[in-house]
Parts: C-alpha cells; sequence; structure tokens
C-alpha cells in the first residue's frame, strides 16, 4: 500500500481528539549557538512523551471488530509499547507487549500501568521476535508495527502536517530515523506542501542501517547508544523506498554529540529529550555549516529518558565545559588546611559541591593528605583563577581529568 498526502490528511482528522496537537516552538539560544533559525517540533509533550501515540492509535483505529476482542500485541522496549498499551487502554483492547528481560523497571511499570499484559523475553528485541510469533498464533492477536505499517506511516506523518502549518517557511526539516516510520511520513507530505524544502535525516554511528540501505551497502550495525529508540537494525520494508525517492540526505551523529545534544535541550530550551529525540539537534551540532543562517525544523521526537542518565549526562557536560572541576591539592594533615582551602575558593566565587579527604593513597607520607574538591564555576577561565590563589597560598593543586584517578 502506497501512502499519500492525503491519506496522511485524514489520519490528522482522525487523530484530532485523540492526541495533542503538539507545538512548535523557536529556540532563541540554541539558534545563536548553531547559527541558524531554529525551530522545534515538541513530541517530547506527547501523550506517553513521543510521537508513537500517532501511528500506534491510525493502527489500532483500523483494527475489525474480531481484531479489536482477541486484542494487539507489540514489540518494544519503550516508545511503542506505551503508546500501544496507552490506546489500547482508552479502546478497551486486550494488549500483550513483550519486552526484553532488562527492560529498565521504570519503563515496565508504566507500560503496565496503561493496562497492558507485559511479557519478558530475551535480551534485545531480535530475541523476543519468537515469542511474539508463538502468542500470536496461539492467541489471534494482531501485531502493531512499530514502523512497517502504512496506518503507522500515516499516523507519524501527521507531525510534518503540523509543523509544516506552523511554519510554512522552512528550509530543512532534520528528523530522526529508526525503521523509518516517522521519516516517511513526514517526507511524504512534506513533498506534497513544500517540493522544494530540503529533507534530512538522522541515525547514529553504531546503527547506520537506513543509510547504509539507501546507499546499497552493507548493514552493520551493533553497541551501545543513548539513541536506543532509532537503534534498529533493519529498515522497515515500506519505509525504504519512501526515504530513498523522498529524503535528500542522511547524517550519522556519534555519542559525544548525543550528550551535547540531550544537555544543550535542557539548558538552552528547558526540554526534556531522550538520546534519539535530541540526534536533529546532535546533527546539526556535528554539521553547522550545512544548516548556518537557514530556517530549519526539528522533531524532537521523545522524552522517555532515565532520570538517573539524564543526571550523569548534564554532570558530564557540565565538566566538560569546565563548569565542574575536580581539584586535587595536597595538604600538611593539620588543623585549618580545610578551612584555608575552603576560603579561598570562596573568595574567587566558586562553589565546593563535594570535598574528600585522600589519606589511603600509597604515595601519600603519613603526615601528609590529599584533598579532592569538586568545584562549582562559570567556566576554565574562573578555574585557572581558583588554582591560581590556591596556589598562592602555597598549596600544590592538580586539575583531574575526567575519568582520572
Amino acid at each position: 500500500m502506497v501512502v499519500t498526502a492525503k491519506d496522511i490528511r485524514n489520519a490528522a482528522k482522525l487523530l484530532n481528539p485523540h492526541v495533542m496537537r503538539t507545538p512548535t516552538v523557536q529556540s532563541p539560544l540554541l539558534s545563536q549557538q548553531l547559527q541558524c533559525e531554529l525551530h522545534l517540533k515538541l513530541e517530547c509533550l506527547q501523550y506517553t512523551s513521543s510521537f508513537k501515540a500517532r501511528g500506534a492509535y491510525v493502527a489500532m483505529q483500523n483494527l475489525t471488530v474480531e481484531q479489536r476482542s482477541l486484542g494487539v500485541i507489540a514489540m518494544s522496549a519503550g516508545n511503542h509499547a506505551q503508546a500501544v498499551a496507552y490506546h489500547a487502554g482508552k479502546m478497551n483492547i486486550p494488549a500483550v507487549i513483550v519486552m526484553p528481560s532488562q527492560t529498565p523497571f521504570a519503563k515496565v511499570a508504566r507500560t503496565q500501568n496503561y493496562g497492558a499484559e507485559v511479557v519478558l523475553e530475551g535480551r534485545n528485541l531480535n530475541e523476543c521476535e519468537a515469542r511474539v510469533q508463538t502468542l500470536i498464533e496461539h492467541r489471534g492477536l494482531t501485531l502493531i508495527h512499530p514502523y512497517d505499517d502504512a496506518n503507522v506511516i500515516m499516523g507519524q506523518g501527521t507531525v510534518g502536517l503540523e509543523m509544516l502549518i506552523d511554519q510554512p517557511d522552512l528550509d530543512v526539516l532534520v528528523v530522526p530515523i529508526g525503521g523509518g516510520g516517522l521519516m516517511s511520513g513526514i517526507a511524504t507530505i512534506a513533498r506534497e506542501m513544500r517540493p522544494d524544502i530540503r529533507i534530512i535525516g538522522v541515525q547514529t554511528e553504531s546503527y547506520p542501517s537506513m543509510q547504509a540501505a539507501r546507499l546499497n551497502e552493507d548493514i552493520l550495525c551493533g553497541g551501545e547508544t543513548l539513541a536506543e529508540g532509532i537503534a534498529v537494525k533493519k529498515p522497515g520494508r515500506l519505509t525504504l523506498p519512501i526515504i530513498v525517492d523522498c529524503v535528500d540526505d542522511i547524517l550519522l551523529v556519534n555519542e559525544k554529540q548525543l550528550e551535547w545534544a540531550v544537555s544543550a535541550l535542557v539548558e538552552q530550551q528547558r526540554v526534556i529529550a531522550e538520546g534519539a529525540g535530541a540526534a536533529g539537534i546532535a546533527a546539526i551540532y556535528a554539521n553547522p555549516e550545512l544548516f548556518k543562517n537557514l530556517r530549519v525544523g526539528v522533531v524532537i521526537c521523545g522524552g522517555n529518558i532515565d532520570p538517573r542518565l539524564l543526571s550523569s549526562i548534564l554532570n558530564r557536560n557540565m565538566a566538560l565545559d569546565g563548569r565542574v572541576a575536580r581539584l586535587r591539592i595536597d595538604i600538611s594533615d593539620e588543623p585549618g588546611m580545610l578551612a584555608a582551602i575552603t576560603d579561598s575558593v570562596s573568595r574567587c566565587g566558586g562553589n565546593i559541591i563535594e570535598i574528600y579527604h585522600q589519606r589511603m593513597f600509597f604515595d601519600v607520607p603519613a603526615k601528609l593528605a590529599k584533598i579532592d574538591a569538586v568545584v562549582e564555576t562559570r567556566g576554565p577561565i574562573h578555574v585557572q583563577e581558583i588554582i591560581t590563589d590556591l596556589r598562592s597560598k602555597q598549596f600544590i593543586v592538580r586539575l583531574m581529568e575526567e575519568g582520572s584517578q
């Protein structure tokens, strides 16, 4: 079945009361930093915090009466699982979600809270497939595929329809690609509304499946990635030809660029995005010359990030930017030393977050000690001001690099 722009417009009417029409907002600070006029489509604010709620609803709305009574099944570790479970609960359709056994507890709990039956199987989605097929055969369940389904593509395409209604003069659209459902839907409607618009996809260096398929190259994927939502090893049968026909280019981003993008969205725009959701920002950060002075629309496609992971990313980026520094200071182990250090840091305007006495190192004499001070600063220049002041008080100070002991 070929998906058309008319299909996507019809899907928008169907979705109207059942999903949120998320805002497209301008980001002044990120625009200044990335040297383009940046407009963010905030699907991270969607029901279940992901665009997946759109396609899942359209697919489930098109089920027969018998299919609804028997129930649906989905295979997902995150956003698609929650979208199917959410709409199944609203539509009184039994739902089974097969998730890898290593899925974080919070994602399992959220899916169950929507009323779905969760089955944990294997270590990854590939190992879930056999269990899904068995359940379909034994219970007559209907599979709601995360991307290789025409109705899902129609639903996801409404993201692009809304963007171009809100910002009809965009020069470029930047869209993350996993299996390709979101991109193929957006590209279909964008080519009808704005034939001249440039459409750029984004994948990770670890999972470049769509880019490789588009170039007729061998698909080599694997490894850990912050953008697990687009870590798909095999492009969709329906989505690949649409992307080949409609998408101008696919850019690859690495893990450091993804971390920077997640952190930048929080700090500059107060937007919480998961790794896949921030992939478009990472691509612009990695390739600024391609977007300079252009009006760029970016889909922030999801916000389901583990809070502990988000905290780690923010802290790591503050360390990389020099806004958090770890100083190792040699002292004589006697009263008043700690007070002198805190006085020096305070006088320079720094803020001590944590402080540790290190007396057990083999290279520390019995009457000496080392202090590890984690200090919040305004940046690298401010760090050097603090170090200079401490050294003026005869302390031996070393700036510890990330990962050093």
